[in-house]
């Protein structure tokens, strides 16, 4: 059977590799950041980042609206919904994350996500001083957030039985108190094939190029950038470029199937000039991450994940593989799970820890 499906499944994927080949040789001759719309790239529920976002294959529940798409069409219900909480840099930073998602036949799913990443209460301290006198009163606050709106389809048995594919239309609001906020719009892209116990996937993520339209409310910071010498500055588009990610998992079962084993494995590749991963260029980037599930009787998970290797140097002058590790688990009652992920965890000393909390409900 699979070697009658393999050449249309071949077809599939050179039809659309070499669609966006010359786009993406492109790539290196733009002026674009290489860390535009980060907040994207954190990742979202507990289980996909105790696998420290081993998720392209291996995702097929709601969560798929950000990993990839193509698996929102494996829900084993009719929908789903999820929300997630965390805490970066000491509590200073706020990720929220909430999704929905619903079957609207027996083959193609729709789901809406929402992403929110904030620093809030920014002291303002502008006016502290009033005539040479400091009055604290007059100190306010303000909030920089990232928003971002993902509205998602997924679609399985797209011309072969096992083929899925997705994607999602996202509206980028970013914002800085009252001195500059951006409007960004992007298109994600992914595909999913199932041989066997074998899934393999292929995210693009801002396959469209993702911009964002930066406008400064130069009124409010004037007379600050004059005092410094710094260029005030102008209204500018920021460019965000693909990020490809291949990935790979094969799940095991073991003693009579009560226990499921899935290692999984995602490539995640970039095109913005060389960035310090294990395999770069001037070309592109590819950062590995392992992930690893140990489920048993569907109620409990146990997760980990490895991933982000960089060269740092070190006091001798020398230079050390840093690398972060995830740790995870999950409980699952009926139709409602609650996971926790433990995010950081490597030979970082400065590194620190993030905890991470999803709950996610079935009906």
């Amino acid at each position: 059977m699979f070697a009658a499906e393999y050449p249309v499944m071949i077809r599939y994927l050179a039809t659309c590799l070499f669609a966006i080949l010359p786009v993406l040789f492109s790539f290196g001759q733009w002026r674009a950041p290489k860390y535009s719309n980060e907040f994207l790239s954190i990742g979202t529920g507990a289980t996909g980042m105790a696998m420290a976002g081993a998720q392209t294959a291996f995702v097929s529940d709601v969560t798929s609206s950000y990993w990839n798409p193509a698996g929102l069409s494996e829900l084993e219900k009719k929908s789903e919904f999820s929300v997630m909480h965390a805490s970066y840099f000491g509590g200073i930073a706020n990720y929220d994350y909430a999704s929905v998602a619903t079957k609207i036949d027996s083959l193609s799913t729709i789901g809406f996500s929402y992403i929110r990443f904030g620093v809030d209460d920014i002291p303002d301290t502008r006016l502290l001083i009033d005539n040479g006198q400091v009055d604290y009163r007059r100190i306010s606050t303000f909030s920089s957030v990232d928003n971002a709106y993902l509205f998602s389809y997924g679609r399985k048995n797209v011309g072969l039985k096992g083929l899925s594919v997705g994607g999602n239309f996202k509206v980028i609001y970013r914002k800085a108190g009252k001195f500059a906020n951006a409007w960004g719009f992007g298109l994600d892209a992914g595909v999913k094939y199932h041989w066997k116990k074998w899934k393999l996937a292929l995210m693009a993520r801002d396959v469209s190029t993702t911009y964002n339209a930066w406008a400064y409310n130069t009124s409010e910071f004037e007379s600050v950038f004059a005092q410094t010498g710094n260029a005030i500055p102008v209204s500018s588009v920021e460019i965000t470029l693909p990020t490809w990610t291949l990935g790979v998992c094969r799940s095991m079962p073991f003693w009579k199937d009560r226990i499921l084993v899935t290692p999984a494995l995602d490539l995640v590749t970039t095109f913005d000039g060389k960035r310090n991963t294990i395999i770069k260029s001037d070309l592109l980037s590819i950062d590995p991450r392992f992930g690893l599930e140990v489920k048993a009787y569907n109620l409990v998970a146990v997760r980990g994940g490895i991933a982000s290797w960089q060269k740092v140097k070190n006091f001798e002058q020398g230079e050390n593989w840093n690398y972060q590790i995830n740790f995870g688990i999950g409980l699952r009652w009926k139709a409602v799970s609650i996971d926790y992920a433990i995010t950081d965890l490597g030979n970082q000393a400065e590194a620190l820890y993030s905890h991470v909390f999803s709950l996610k409900a079935s009906f």
